[in-house]
């Protein structure tokens, strides 16, 4: 009898252990750029992160908006993320950077 109760015990431990982690908060990070990364450049980001304990699929998104080299098109980008409710913007370059200044400073004034 005292099997069968622990193993009742331990499955139900399971089940919930599941269920608060399918309740995980899934953070989404972004990065906007006039165009592709450095081949160098997202490794680190992704280590970086890994250090901090977020992994991309488990408990993070990563959203890319790129420009492709027309700097009039990265106000739209960057309000498109603000409104998306992203976590965080990180920037490649400084035409991006004061494009998503820009952008969360308005949304803030809505």
């Amino acid at each position: 009898m005292r099997r069968r109760d622990f193993v009742t015990f331990l499955s139900g431990a399971m089940a919930w252990a599941t269920a608060a982690r399918a309740q995980e908060q899934r953070h989404v990070i972004s990065y906007l750029g006039a165009s592709d990364p450095w081949p160098g450049e997202l490794p680190a980001v992704y280590q970086g992160l890994r250090e901090t304990g977020f992994v991309e699929g488990q408990n993070l998104s990563i959203e890319f908006r790129y420009a492709d080299g027309h700097y009039d098109r990265l106000p739209s980008l960057a309000a498109e993320l603000v409104s998306r409710n992203v976590s965080v913007i990180l920037v490649a370059d400084v035409p991006s950077a004061f494009a998503a200044k820009t952008a969360t400073k308005l949304s803030r004034l809505s």
